[in-house]
């Protein structure tokens, strides 16, 4: 089943304290050097802002940058909040890097601000943005398609790039959008597992086909931490939970590293609020993970993987990725 199904990766730019924002990005770009060698499908880079331990706030830029020093893989947002930004700049941007790097480059659109809201009234001053979303949409897609002969403003570059549009969800809110524009969709299972059941059906039960798109197309985001046995690997997930433990705490997230034990770091209500966190997480050896992948595929019908991979130590997270693309064969 796994053999038929793309694996792609969603990344944060993770950066250790006290490391250098070069160094983090240094990593990343090795990362994604190692996911495009093994023939992973996809390289997301999440919009972020104001989070120390979370290096993606130019998401753009680093989505030029990994593409520049990749050479298959497709890269992409995941995504680009589009409360944030002016519909004409994110097609702008988009539009010139696909120009650059021809048929790599996705765009995937959230409509959350990444941030909090102080930080999002620092980025933008309009806080109803949000709800002119689906608007915003159909803009960068007009923006992005060809020139209709009437529309007063065009994006130069961008126009007629066709740059493929994702929408992402934690709810049903983009399900239901998605499904109504006939765009593949993408379910946030990685940090809001809550509505994954709900949000797919009710996107594959409203699909309308489209130019873009003539059946519907589900994209799961899943957390993962695979190594060469399970008992490695649940030592492993510790760095995840931990900094899971301090998003919900509010305190900076940087990446650290992993413990012999949770027992003493958290309380049993935060032990279950980063446990319902991480529900969705896939963590194990290669028999493990392929049972859980397996699973999730035949549960949710999903067309294709993405994961997150917060593993301190840079060596085991490219490890993680070799025993990802070894279960599929």
């Amino acid at each position: 089943m796994l053999t038929s199904i793309p694996f792609s990766l969603l990344e944060l730019a993770p950066m250790i304290k006290g490391d250098s924002v070069a160094n983090t990005l240094h990593k990343s770009t090795k990362y994604a050097q190692r996911a495009d060698e093994l023939s992973f499908n996809r390289f997301w880079l999440a919009e972020h802002h104001n989070m120390p331990g979370i290096i993606c706030a130019a998401t753009s830029i680093l989505v030029g940058h990994i593409a520049g020093n990749t050479k298959r893989i497709r890269v992409g947002s995941g995504g680009i909040m589009l409360p944030n930004h002016s519909p004409l700049v994110v097609a702008e941007q988009f539009g010139t890097l696909e120009s650059l790097y021809p048929g790599r480059i996705d765009l995937g659109l959230g409509r959350a601000p990444g941030s909090d809201q102080v930080t999002s009234r620092a980025l933008n001053s309009d806080m109803s943005r949000a709800e002119n979303f689906p608007g915003e949409v159909t803009e960068l897609q007009t923006l992005l398609g060809p020139y209709n002969g009437t529309h007063p403003i065009r994006a130069i570059p961008g126009e007629n790039t066709n740059v493929p549009i994702w929408l992402l969800g934690s709810s049903l809110f983009s399900a239901q959008l998605a499904a109504q524009k006939g765009l593949p969709y993408v379910f946030a299972g990685h940090f809001a597992p809550r509505f994954v059941h709900d949000a797919i059906a009710l996107y594959k039960r409203e699909f309308k086909a489209s130019s873009d798109l003539d059946k519907p197309y589900v994209m799961l985001a899943l957390p993962l931490v695979a190594a060469d046995t399970d008992e490695e690997a649940q030592y492993l997930s510790t760095t995840s939970k931990q900094r899971v433990l301090e998003l919900i705490r509010g305190n900076e997230l940087w990446l650290k590293p992993p413990v012999e034990s949770m027992d003493g770091l958290w309380s049993e209500q935060e032990r279950a609020h980063v446990e319902n966190f991480l529900s969705l997480s896939v963590v194990g050896g290669h028999v493990s993970i392929k049972h859980k992948l397996e699973m999730i595929a035949k549960q949710l019908e999903v067309d294709e993987f993405i994961f997150t991979n917060d593993v301190f130590d840079s060596e085991k997270r490219h490890r993680a990725l070799e025993i990802l693309m070894e279960i599929k064969h």
